[in-house]
């Protein structure tokens, strides 16, 4: 009897291990399902952002591609019927008025001035519309005229090769040092342009000195210091809250005594609002009497920057700009604001950090990231 019931005990206990033997396997392989379904999620979501990001450059480019085509003239039936029939034909207004809108959406994208935009494409669409033009290349002729128009805008003024300019007056007189004076709002890159033009000198065979009459901004003194001796140019210096122009008057009279042939003096950064620094660069100019006044604007300032080009220029008449920050997502539109606003030219784009990066203005550059 007993062992009929410890058989049986033996076979019961014999069976739950089994039960839960089975139990466990099946927990483990549930287990196993479960990581196997995570790997696989985590597979497919990485295909998944990578099909994404894939998606989003096609996307991008095809944007690119869609803005390229969209500044494209309309053509509407009946100038289409003409261009079979005729061999010239008159643009019309419908024919372009499209084109001319996302020319102006384009235009103010790449920084120009929304008045300056419009009063733009007003005159174009009074140059074009009553235009004869030859039937076979209609749209390919109007896109030139486009072209045309803004190029005679961006090519209205002249230009200042500021090497050239230096040979030059050292030439006529060797006496004196070039004097060129640097002006713009804070932050725009003033000091790292003139270390940009010290060594586009240097590297022409002239020599300059560096003044820092910028003894208001802190670390000012320092940062150009740090240009004089990358560069191995002469520096004068004076103390913070010092008279900017005398320091200016210092370093003329440094270079003139060791026969330098330019000087290239900082000056504060300054808001063309602020009445009181722009009387101290009054006086910088009538002290130094400089040969070129360049104004150091930001090429991504926007509608501001037209502003304040016309400002300093009342005040002390610019002779020539340099656009900074190029290689910021800027697209040079500002120059069209500025030529088609004031007679002074832009000469130079800053598109780096390094020395070499500052290059002369091209109409063409601001051509081709406009259209």
């Amino acid at each position: 009897m007993f062992d009929s019931l410890k058989k049986k005990f033996s076979d019961f206990v014999n069976s739950f291990k089994k039960k839960e033997e089975k139990i466990e396997e099946e927990e483990i392989k549930e287990e196993e399902k479960v990581e196997k379904s995570e790997e696989l999620k985590e597979e497919e979501e990485a295909k998944r952002q990578e099909e994404v990001k894939e998606s989003r450059e096609e996307k991008q480019e095809a944007k690119k591609e869609e803005k390229k085509e969209s500044i494209k003239p309309n053509i509407s039936t009946a100038t289409k019927i003409k261009r079979v029939l005729l061999k010239k034909v008159k643009i019309k207004d419908e024919d372009i008025s499209d084109m001319l809108e996302d020319l102006k959406i384009s235009l103010i994208e790449s920084d120009v001035n929304y008045e300056v935009a419009e009063k733009f494409t007003d005159n174009l669409k009074r140059l074009l519309v009553g235009r004869e033009v030859d039937s076979k290349n209609v749209e390919e002729e109007i896109n030139n005229l486009v072209k045309e128009a803004l190029l005679q805008t961006l090519s209205k003024s002249g230009s200042i090769d500021i090497v050239e300019f230096v040979k030059k007056k050292r030439k006529e007189n060797k006496e004196e040092p070039v004097k060129i004076l640097f002006l713009g709002p804070n932050g725009a890159g003033k000091t790292t342009t003139i270390a940009k033009v010290a060594k586009m000198l240097i590297d022409s065979g002239l020599t300059c000195t560096l003044s820092a009459s910028d003894t208001f901004r802190a670390a000012a003194i320092e940062q150009l210091a740090m240009h004089a001796e990358r560069l191995k140019v002469p520096i004068i210096k004076g103390n913070y809250g010092s008279d900017p122009a005398s320091v200016a008057f210092d370093a003329i009279a440094y270079s003139k005594a060791h026969g330098i042939d330019a000087v290239l003096i900082d000056t504060a950064g300054r808001q063309e609002t602020n009445k009181s620094l722009i009387e101290e660069m009054k006086k910088i100019v009538r002290v130094a009497k400089p040969d070129l006044k360049i104004f150091v604007g930001e090429g991504i300032a926007g509608n501001a920057l037209l502003n304040q080009v016309k400002e300093f220029d009342e005040a002390i008449k610019i002779d020539g700009i340099i656009l900074t920050k190029l290689d910021c997502d800027a697209k040079g539109g500002n120059t069209l604001s500025i030529l088609s606003e004031t007679s002074i030219p832009v000469i130079y784009f800053g598109t780096g950090e390094a020395y070499d990066k500052l290059i002369k203005y091209e109409p063409k550059i601001v051509i081709e990231n406009i259209i």
